[in-house]
């Protein structure tokens, strides 16, 4: 508790004073939602700014259903920024190219191929002019947070979520970084932050996470590690994304634990052998791998414990207006009975705020 206390009081020392705030406050910036509406006008679009204001809540990510038209995202975009205007939203979307884009020519935005295409036919320099169009085109629309690049190696051809569309660049360790590497600097000249996916290997599993439990005991390779570590050392680390993934080797002795919830991935691999200090970001915590074995109450205070900064929520599998209210509440209860718990929270916006003071 005693390394905790002494992190968080480091970190709450640098956020600027206008940000010091209640724990309430301080818990909200953890939070991350999807939301309901495509229209500045709908109310759960609405109910978004108004937890924006009230410094309830972190951020919003967007899905393809609220995305009706370029214009509308603007707007809706210049209203949450509005709404908090001292401690910008993380306004997010997943728009890797190819399969995963939330804006579409469906829009008029234009669309890149996937990872695997644009290794195989360009160079990292010539990829990341590709990325820095895109990048412009999302920073153009207010979006402050892509989440991406892939680091996932494509070691598993029959994979289902990251081979099968060719969301990964290389099964080259190196290739994957240099690669990464051009997405995060075309992202960071349009003043966005990125989020490398997902920690800490996707690319050799037999399963999907959004549909169930994921075991990666006999797949993974510690290679799997090496784009995190490369790209960690230079500085290149914005957020990391943790995936739901299980491994009997790195278990926490209390059954199952994946590792978006365990702390001998985050606070262990993560943090301490991978030196990584930044916002460390769940992948969807209400894919079928969390929600079919943790309640909500489990899954939020176990994610916290673990050294989880940001909880994402699309709120796609049981959509409730009043969910971001029901983490914060947990996240506070929890707070109240435990002030380890507490200072994770404090340590956690600390991280959060440091980074969004480095977004346009």
């Amino acid at each position: 508790m005693l390394r905790i206390l002494l992190a968080s009081a480091a970190l709450i020392a640098a956020v600027p004073a206008a940000h010091a705030q209640s724990l309430e406050q301080m818990a909200g910036q953890m939070i991350v939602v999807g939301f309901e509406g495509n229209s500045p006008d709908d109310s759960g679009v609405e109910s978004v700014r108004e937890d924006l204001a009230a410094g309830r809540l972190g951020g919003v990510m967007y899905l393809k259903k609220n995305v009706a038209s370029l214009s509308t995202v603007r707007e809706m975009n210049v209203q949450f920024r509005a709404a908090a205007p001292d401690l910008l939203p993380f306004i997010t979307l997943d728009q890797e190219g190819g399969a995963v884009e939330r804006l579409t020519k469906d829009v008029g935005f234009k669309e890149i191929p996937n990872a695997a295409t644009v290794a195989q036919r360009n160079s990292p320099e010539k990829a990341k002019a590709i990325y820095a169009a895109m990048a412009e085109g999302i920073a153009a629309e207010g979006f402050s947070v892509n989440f991406g690049p892939v680091a996932d190696l494509n070691t598993n051809p029959d994979n289902q979520i990251i081979a099968r569309f060719g969301r990964s660049y290389s099964a080259d360790p190196a290739v994957v970084t240099a690669y990464d590497a051009a997405f995060i600097e075309a992202h960071r000249a349009a003043g966005l932050a990125t989020a490398l996916k997902h920690f800490p290997g996707h690319g050799s599993s037999t399963a999907d996470s959004h549909e169930g439990f994921v075991d990666i005991t006999a797949s993974w390779d510690a290679a799997e590690l090496e784009p995190y570590r490369a790209l960690i050392a230079d500085g290149l680390a914005d957020m990391v994304m943790v995936g739901h993934l299980y491994h009997a080797d790195y278990a926490d002795g209390d059954g199952e634990t994946p590792s978006s919830l365990s702390p001998r991935w985050i606070d262990g691999v993560l943090r301490e052998d991978l030196g990584f200090d930044g916002v460390v970001i769940s992948d969807d915590l209400e894919m079928g791998a969390i929600r079919d074995h943790f309640t909500l109450e489990q899954t939020v205070t176990r994610a916290v414990r673990a050294g989880m900064d940001i909880l994402l929520f699309s709120n796609t599998a049981d959509y409730r207006p009043g969910l971001s209210d029901e983490i914060l509440a947990i996240l506070l209860a929890e707070a109240e009975a435990d002030p380890e718990f507490a200072a994770r929270i404090e340590e956690s916006y600390g991280r959060i705020v440091a980074l969004k003071a480095r977004l346009d």
